[in-house]
């Protein structure tokens, strides 16, 4: 018998003064049977920084053909792929060939800058493709904020970030390994 999801509800509540972005978004995040609240967390983080009325969670973990978050415009087309981990620098290159934007969210420490360090050369040709990279404390931080229903706020201003819940509040620090050549929504 094949295990389910579980099922978390989230109201985040966000306000990015560096996009002027200021929205409420409640979501409904399925954690696959194999995930962990770190890497969800990391997902819900990068809903956040890069949240769309139209930004969307892809099926999970199971689905080779889409992203863990997506946005597309009304053709279909894809305006932004996010990935969360440590993907196959293959799979990255699929994704900047289908997408406007591919953003990569990377944590697990020493793993993470392994990973980097194996790929750097490969995906620097990327012209579409930002690679942020979470330290250790930042993504166990977030894991400590899961809970199966949760009510968060998320506070971006000159590229700090905060996010909140009833009890804690953290700052969650990011470094930018790569940028992309255009701006990211």
């Amino acid at each position: 018998m094949a295990l389910k999801a579980t099922i978390f509800k989230a109201d985040l509540h966000i306000a990015d003064m560096d996009r002027h972005y200021y929205h409420d978004h409640a979501l409904t995040i399925a954690q696959h049977p194999s995930e962990t609240d770190e890497r969800m967390m990391v997902r819900l983080l990068a809903f956040a920084l890069h949240a769309h009325e139209d930004l969307a969670f892809g099926k999970g973990l199971s689905t080779e053909d889409e992203p863990d978050l997506w946005l597309k415009d009304l053709t279909g087309a894809i305006e932004l792929w996010i990935d969360v981990g440590l993907p196959d620098e293959r799979r990255i290159r699929k994704a900047c060939g289908r997408a406007k934007h591919v953003a990569i969210y990377s944590y697990g420490g020493r793993g993470a800058d392994l990973w980097w360090e194996q790929n750097r050369g490969t995906l620097e040709r990327a012209k579409n493709l930002s690679v942020i990279n979470l330290p250790p404390a930042a993504s166990l931080s977030l894991a400590r904020l899961a809970r199966r229903t949760m009510q968060l706020q998320c506070t971006i201003q000159d590229g700090q970030i905060w996010l909140a819940d009833e009890n804690d509040r953290i700052e969650v620090d990011v470094k930018l390994l790569q940028s992309p050549v255009s701006p990211l929504r």
